[in-house]
């Protein structure tokens, strides 16, 4: 917000270009992005509006505090009796608090917390007891819905302030799809694709509903409404998998997948990993540099890598990678290195097992080692451009694309060792964990678009409307499930006040790019070294030096489009897909 600097950047534009000084493309980029931050900061603006702009951002600011505040201290509890939680595994509710009510009468009290509340979603028998769950848990955070009507009205008069058509607009200017007409497109396009599936879907559970209430004697309306979903997702996939994920899970241990993972990368992309044992923030991270696979001299060095992998007090308890430091050439003309760290928090050994990894652990590792990749093998001038930091609706698709190495046969065996026999995983139950991948995945994409589609509704409207019908009507609409009483969910929706606001659609989105990415080179072989190289070149190399979809065109040899992420869920029969 300082518009000294801005003048200061507003005059060097005008002498580079007064002056005829030839910069290179990355330059003029960097040129171009510094002034666009400035003119979205509002700077650009007469001071009158500048100063009414920053009063409404201090007031979203505070808007967006308070409705983060109430999820962190909401305390909520909704009550059963044991009769009730039939079905809800005994462990889970050994740990709900028991008491005795009014009448006497034993009774447990749950909180809206995921393993206190998603049990009774996913094993409660009762239907009725599913039904008042979920009601209370939608409903659990009505306080934030005013704040949230406030927030939106303050973004629409901020968007106006700067020149926008809508919020949508102001906040997809900066990211790959560049406006909000883009996302619109695109979520249609794919809904129209992914009813048919989700339709397939709920037929089949819906059969399964029918079944089980006629066994019980219990009368059947004919609905699939939302409290059933995951309880018969669940039924379902146990029905049809036959799945145990604690067998898998004894194939997955720590000290053969870490390093297996870590060798599969090494040989994709051409480096190799030297372990230091110098210090760092615990004694159980490890430190590595990072060498192109046939470094002679200094000129092979890549960078720094850090592996905080296991669980301590007050950690980030989940998985995530910062890039610690960007790389950037130097005025001498030397590059200043990157240093990246991955952040986990996989099982530690108990005293009958070592530490082992489920199988979505391990997908997670590979994921985030991904932007480990992204963070080290990107080379650019300005540190701004570096590694991860392109369009925050493409920054997820290079990791996505190579969580598909962990549905890979061969690539499952070679990452799989028993604790015990060193056995790797069995072709059976390679073939059930690969078909477990896209069970019910057509009515689980069209939940996330219900989001994406209530994110961007919202935030393009241009006056004020009853957020909570909103809520309830397109559910309904997109997400193929019936739903009770009309409940306040958007107030739980913290997305929409956290930083994604516009910006739900990117999950599905880089999923896109990801599959294409994957189909179009990696498919044929995904260990191919010359296939890595061709990714690290093309798409880890340039990082956000240039535009994304320019770095894809130039991987894939064409446009990117949806075809491969359509067959991927429901193979040919979706072919026909869109240009994106």
């Amino acid at each position: 917000m300082r518009l000294d600097v801005f003048k200061a950047k507003q005059a060097a534009e005008k002498n580079i270009k007064d002056s005829g000084v030839k910069l290179n493309p990355e330059e003029e980029r960097l040129v171009e992005k510094m002034i666009l931050d400035g003119k979205r900061a509002g700077l650009a603006l007469p001071e009158k509006e500048r100063e009414e702009l920053m009063k409404l951002q201090k007031e979203v600011s505070q808007a967006s505090l308070e409705f983060s505040k109430n999820f962190n201290e909401e305390k909520a509890v909704i009550t059963f009796t044991a009769e009730e939680l039939e079905g809800v595994p005994a462990d889970v509710v050994s740990g709900y608090t028991k008491r005795t009510d009014e009448s006497g009468k034993e009774v447990f009290d749950v909180t809206y917390k995921t393993p206190d509340i998603f049990p009774i979603f996913k094993f409660a028998q009762n239907p009725e007891t599913r039904r008042r769950a979920f009601e209370g848990y939608e409903d659990r955070l009505q306080i934030n819905t005013p704040i949230l009507d406030r927030i939106l009205e303050l973004r629409r008069k901020i968007a106006a302030l700067l020149g926008y058509d809508t919020w949508a607009d102001y906040r997809t200017e900066v990211k790959m799809v560049k406006n909000a007409k883009g996302v619109i497109d695109f979520l249609t396009d794919l809904e129209t694709k992914l009813r048919p599936v989700g339709l397939k879907e709920r037929e089949i559970l819906l059969d399964m509903k029918k079944e089980e209430l006629e066994q019980k004697g219990l009368p059947f309306d004919g609905e699939f409404y939302i409290w059933d979903y995951r309880y018969y997702d669940r039924k379902y996939i146990e029905k049809s998998l036959d799945l145990d994920d604690m067998l898998v899970k004894e194939y997955f241990p720590v000290a053969v997948v870490v390093p297996a993972i870590l060798s599969i990368y090494q040989n994709l992309l051409g480096v190799k990993f030297v372990e230091h044992k110098g210090e760092t923030w615990h004694p159980e991270v490890q430190q590595f540099s990072v060498w192109e696979k046939d470094a002679k001299d200094e000129s092979g060095f890549v960078g720094y890598c850090y592996l905080d992998l296991f669980p301590r007090e007050s950690k980030y308890s989940h998985a995530a990678v910062w890039g610690l430091l960007p790389g950037y050439a130097r005025p001498d003309g030397k590059r200043s290195y990157p240093l990246a760290a991955m952040v986990a928090n996989l099982a530690k050994p108990t005293p009958s097992k070592p530490a082992l990894m489920r199988h979505d652990d391990v997908v997670t590792f590979f994921h985030e080692m991904g932007h480990v990749f992204h963070g080290l093998l990107s080379r650019t001038q300005f540190g701004r451009f570096h590694g991860t930091r392109v369009a925050r609706d493409f920054v997820e698709a290079p990791s996505q694309m190579l969580e598909n190495w962990c549905w890979e046969p061969k690539v499952l065996e070679r990452m799989s060792s028993h604790y015990e026999t060193q056995k790797p995983l069995s072709s059976e139950l390679i073939e059930k964990i690969v078909k477990s991948r896209y069970v019910n995945v057509g009515l689980f994409y069209l939940r996330q678009l219900f989001f994406a589609n209530y994110d961007i509704n919202v935030h393009t409207a241009q006056e004020s409307e009853d957020y909570t019908a909103l809520w309830n009507t397109l559910r309904e609409k997109i997400s193929l499930v019936k739903g009770g009483k009309h409940t306040a969910g958007q107030g739980t929706f913290g997305h929409i006040a956290g930083g994604y606001d516009a910006g739900y659609y990117g999950y599905t989105y880089s999923l896109v790019f990801a599959a294409d990415m994957y189909a179009t080179v990696f498919k044929p072989d995904p260990l191919d070294p010359a296939r890595g190289k061709l990714y690290r070149d093309k798409i880890l190399l340039p990082g956000g030096s240039r535009e994304d979809i320019d770095s894809l065109k130039d991987f894939l040899g064409r446009p990117p489009n949806s075809e491969a992420f359509i067959e991927e869920i429901f193979g040919t029969e979706g072919k026909k897909a869109s240009n994106l």
